[in-house]
């Protein structure tokens, strides 16, 4: 029989790419000491390098986004009612 692929939670890929990141084990010992292969605790330790900054900004992001939909939403009213309103002007005889 094969061996059966291990899964590792993210809090726990977390805690070990923080750890690499922290350097006061070496790849190796932290390897050893928690049964992890190198080249996947680098891979962990690279991928949180990356992302790091998403972090903290990534509510404020929401927040922008719903804005602007919302925004957006509204200026498509105001055009949708203002074309109503000038038909109805038109219909009634009233100067446009």
């Amino acid at each position: 029989m094969g061996k059966t692929k291990k899964i590792y939670t993210p809090t726990f890929k977390a805690n070990v790419a923080l750890e690499a990141l922290k350097e006061q084990e070496t790849i190796g010992q932290l390897s050893s000491k928690l049964s992890v292969h190198p080249t996947q605790i680098q891979k962990w330790r690279s991928k949180l390098k990356d992302n790091i900054g998403s972090i903290f900004g990534n509510g404020v992001n929401e927040e922008l986004k719903e804005k602007d939909l919302l925004i957006e939403r509204l200026y498509k009213q105001i055009g949708q009612l203002t074309v109503e309103l000038d038909w109805v002007k038109k219909k009634l005889g009233f100067d446009v």
